[in-house]
């Protein structure tokens, strides 16, 4: 999967890596995080940017706990949604935007109003 992404969105990213865990949302009980981009920040800042890197982390076990749940679930379109979102936050932290983030914390409050 990852050998598909075009080089340029792979630039200056440290890895793509699946671990085994579920990872459930901070603010919400039962809601899983499917994936995570990590970034250590500037390089200026109290030596950001050293050791691994900008990564992305997809998490199997959110992946399993909700196929589990939904006989619909379709790995790999759930695993190309959840890359590409994460891949979007690298490519607009090389660009020091961060609209992505804005859209995600909107569309938590959206959640929580929702509930």
């Amino acid at each position: 999967m990852v050998d598909e992404i075009p080089a340029e969105f792979m630039r200056g990213l440290g890895g793509v890596h699946v671990l085994p865990e579920a990872r459930l949302e901070p603010d919400f009980e039962d809601v899983y995080r499917m994936g995570e981009y990590l970034d250590p920040g500037s390089p200026d800042f109290l030596g950001a940017g050293e050791g691994l890197g900008r990564q992305v982390v997809l998490y199997y076990g959110s992946f399993e706990a909700i196929a589990e749940e939904d006989p619909d679930f379709d790995w790999e379109d759930e695993a190309w949604e959840t890359l590409t979102h994460e891949l979007r936050h690298h490519v607009e932290s090389l660009a020091g935007e961060d609209w992505l983030v804005q859209e995600d914390v909107e569309d938590a409050r959206g959640f929580l109003r929702k509930r």
